[in-house]
């Protein structure tokens, strides 16, 4: 009889169970109990860390801290991280979603990258003033506007523009990147400035092509973020560009700047210069402002600038600037151009000041050129008189020789000016806003870009030290011995010396004239080769070419190494 293998006192068979395998185990352990809150253990270590390192951040910064756990080669870390995130970004999208399609900023803690400076958050933009748009008022239309708004409640277009809203890149998440942030900023500003600034009847519109551009704003889709940015960013700044070109002309307030303050239309000039010319020539207090408008009005009416919208030819006003004793009216006289928002946000008064220096200096070179004009016409024609006093035939062919000198030095330098510099820089201009890319900002930049180059080239400023005014200075020493040349040619003496019967003027008294008008020569030529000398170690590229043409077939070398012989 077999015998039964031993049991244990539950009456399990010995050596049975130990090849069995045993039965799961039931109830909680301590193990059990590890391995289940493992997940939640970590996830409370990930939130300590967290709440550690946020203890003095908020908003963009605060996401952006988190944002910096994610990039970790651990995927639960990854994982949790991104979940974070997902709650924690959604005041931040919510306030990104009203500045990204409406333009507005509804930040009460403070806590997005864009934030609004207190004491421009009340201001308004300022509203056009100009009286008669579209019509000719009383006084004809031009000149006539008042552009000018004191009040505190109101400020200049670029004021706002540029400093009611800063970016602050610190707030910036860095899932967004500072490109993608830009566009943000620049794209929220322009909305505002569209609803507030230029009041937009297509406002509707455009916030209804915006609402279309994508779904909803989350960390988990940035692919569809940048999407949506770069949509909206285009459809704002293409929208801005329409009101400010097409709404507000600014094409035309550009071309009225090119055309008048830099004398692009030569017949309005000329007809300007013809009928104020007298009147300059006196002394600086003699002259009135309301004399000045009346001319500067027959001007425009009497040249093709007549044919300019009314919306131009009002801003358009004429005005003496700040004179001591002793100045005549060239000195004081230019013309302005008056603008008001949102124009003025490109056309900001600096950029206009920049605009009279041009004008001032563009006058001057117009005025030597007319009066060499004048004066040849006058010698050329007195040649002939001269002729029947040989003695004096060698000295007048002297003055001649000086005087076409003079007439070569203006005419290279008006061409300079308006060819190679105003033309060429209004170029670059018109291929920018021709293509309308970028926003506000890009054109604004272009703009100065524009103004900028004009000045340095036309004035001739160089960025060496202690050069920046020194061939403008020249320059104009230059034209004060044309005009003191001309003055001397133009002596009652010699008007009336080749006449033959006033013999008030003695023998003794023509050589002192002579004197004067070859001084004079001399001091020109001096000073033309100073110029050309500058010139040719100047760093601009143009500026170099104008010494070189200046001083044609080296004309000012040769006379200088002769004179260097000597």
């Amino acid at each position: 009889m077999a015998t039964l293998p031993p049991t244990d006192d539950l009456g399990h068979a010995n050596g049975i169970d130990e090849d069995r395998p045993r039965e799961e185990e039931t109830g909680l352990t301590l193990k059990r109990l590890d391995v289940w809150i493992e997940d939640w253990r970590l996830r409370m270590r990930m939130m300590s860390v967290c709440v550690e390192g946020a203890r003095d951040a908020h908003g963009g910064a605060l996401v952006n801290l988190i944002h910096g756990y994610a990039e970790n080669g651990d995927p639960f870390i990854r994982r949790f991280t991104s979940q974070l995130l997902e709650e924690v970004s959604k005041p931040f999208f919510a306030t990104l979603h009203k500045w990204l399609f409406s333009g507005e900023l509804y930040d009460p803690f403070s806590e997005f990258f864009v934030a609004v400076d207190p004491e421009l958050a009340h201001l308004q933009y300022m509203q056009p003033t100009l009286q008669g748009v579209g019509q000719l008022a009383s006084d004809g239309g031009f000149g006539g506007g008042d552009v000018e708004d004191t009040s505190e409640e109101h400020a200049g277009g670029l004021q706002l523009w540029e400093q009611k809203y800063r970016f602050q890149k610190d707030m910036l998440p860095a899932f967004v990147g500072e490109t993608f942030g830009r566009k943000i900023f620049s794209t929220g500003k322009s909305l505002n400035f569209i609803r507030y600034s230029c009041h937009d009847s297509d406002w509707v519109a455009t916030r209804e092509k915006l609402s279309n551009t994508g779904g909803t704003l989350q960390y988990s889709d940035i692919v569809g973020l940048e999407r949506s940015i770069d949509t909206a960013y285009q459809i704002a700044s293409q929208r801005l560009f329409d009101v400010f070109f097409d709404k507000y002309r600014l094409l035309d307030h550009l071309s009225a700047l090119k055309h008048y303050l830099l004398l692009g239309y030569g017949d309005f000039a000329e007809q300007l210069m013809d009928t104020l010319g007298p009147s300059l020539s006196r002394p600086a207090n003699a002259l009135y402002r309301h004399n000045l408008t009346a001319t500067l009005e027959s001007a425009l009416r009497s040249s093709n600038a007549q044919n300019d919208p009314p919306d131009v030819l009002r801003r358009l006003d004429a005005r003496m600037l700040e004179y001591s004793h002793g100045e005549i009216g060239w000195d004081v006289f230019t013309l302005e151009y008056k603008v008001d928002a949102p124009i003025d946000t490109v056309l900001d008064p600096s950029a206009m000041v920049e605009y009279l220096k041009l004008f001032n200096h563009l006058w001057k070179v117009k005025r030597i050129a007319s009066t060499l004009n004048t004066s040849w016409m006058r010698v050329a024609g007195g040649a002939k008189t001269f002729l029947r006093i040989p003695e004096l035939e060698y000295d007048w062919h002297q003055v001649r020789l000086v005087m076409a000198e003079m007439i070569h030095f203006v005419r290279q330098l008006e061409a300079y000016c308006n060819l190679e510099v105003i033309e060429c820089s209004w170029q670059d201009l018109s291929n920018f806003i021709e293509k309308k890319e970028g926003d506000l900002d890009a054109l604004i930049e272009n703009h100065r870009a524009y103004l900028d180059r004009m000045v340095k080239k036309v004035l001739l400023l160089s960025p060496k030290a202690g050069r920046e005014e020194n061939l403008l200075n020249q320059v104009r020493d230059v034209f004060t011995s044309i005009l003191q040349f001309r003055e001397a040619t133009a002596s009652e003496m010699l008007k009336e010396m080749p006449q033959g019967g006033d013999r008030r003027y003695t023998e003794e008294s023509l050589p002192g004239i002579l004197a004067r008008v070859k001084d004079y020569g001399m001091s020109f030529s001096d000073r033309v080769q100073g110029i050309v000398q500058g010139l040719s170690t100047h760093s601009d590229l143009d500026c170099r070419f104008l010494g070189i043409r200046l001083s044609f077939s080296d004309f000012y070398k040769t006379r200088k190494d002769q004179q260097l012989r000597a």
